[in-house]
C-alpha cells in the first residue's frame, strides 16, 4: 500500500495552542458504489470558521467495524489469522503522491505517529482547504470508511462545529466485481455505456 509521509508537519505536540477551534467541513465525497480496480477520489474540505489559527488541521481515516479499527492503516482491516507476516490488508490502495491538497501537484498531508492521521499544517482563520486521496479498490463487499477532523497532535485542543460537536462522518461504500460496461466509439474512443434508467 502507498503511503506518504512528506508535508508540514512543524505543529509539535508540546507547542500547539489549547483549547476549542471552530472548524467546518465543506466538502464530503466520495463514491458509495465502487468497482473492484475502479479510481476514485475522496475529497474532504475544511474550514477554519473560528478567530484563532488551527494549530495543525488533522484528518483521520479509518475502515469502519472492528476489522477496521484493529487496523493500523487507513485504508486496511485487519486479518486476524495467526502468523502473518502483514495481517492489514487494503480494501483500497492510495495512489503515490497523495493525499494532495486542491491545485497542488506536490504530496500534502504529513502522516503522524498514527498511521490513520493525515496532518496539513496551520490553518489561517477563514481559511480553507481540501485534501484529495486518490483510491482504486481492491477488495469486494461493503465497508464504511470515517472520517474525522481535528485541530491538533497533543490532545490539549479539540476541533468542534458550530453546533459543537466534533467533525466528521463516514460513507456507506459497496464494492463489487460487475465489469463495467463499455462501447468502442466510430471515432475509436472507449467510454462507459449509460444506465437508461438513470438518464
Amino acid at each position: 500500500m502507498a503511503l506518504v509521509a512528506c508535508g508540514d508537519d512543524s505543529s509539535s505536540d508540546g507547542d500547539e495552542a489549547s483549547g476549542e477551534f471552530s472548524v467546518k467541513v465543506v466538502t464530503a465525497e466520495f463514491p458509495t458504489e465502487q468497482r473492484l480496480g475502479e479510481t476514485v477520489l475522496l475529497r474532504l474540505g475544511v474550514r477554519n470558521t473560528g478567530e484563532r489559527a488551527v494549530p495543525a488541521l488533522t484528518m483521520t481515516i479509518s475502515v469502519g467495524g472492528r476489522a477496521g479499527r484493529t487496523s493500523s492503516l487507513p485504508f486496511t482491516i485487519h486479518d486476524p489469522q495467526p502468523g502473518l507476516a502483514q495481517p492489514d490488508r487494503p480494501v483500497w490502495v492510495l495512489a503515490a503522491t497523495y493525499p494532495r491538497l486542491t491545485g497542488s501537484a506536490e504530496s500534502g498531508g504529513a502522516q503522524s505517529a498514527n498511521q490513520k492521521t493525515f496532518n496539513f499544517g496551520r490553518l489561517e482563520p477563514d481559511e480553507a482547504v481540501e485534501a484529495v486521496w486518490k483510491l482504486s479498490a481492491v477488495k469486494e463487499g461493503r465497508f464504511p470508511l470515517l472520517y474525522s477532523v481535528d485541530s491538533g497532535l497533543g490532545g490539549e485542543n479539540k476541533a468542534v462545529t458550530g453546533g459543537g460537536t466534533r467533525p466528521g462522518g463516514s460513507f456507506a461504500v459497496e464494492i463489487t466485481s460487475v465489469p463495467q460496461e463499455v462501447e468502442v466509439t466510430d471515432d475509436g474512443q472507449v467510454v462507459e455505456i449509460e444506465d437508461p434508467k438513470q438518464e
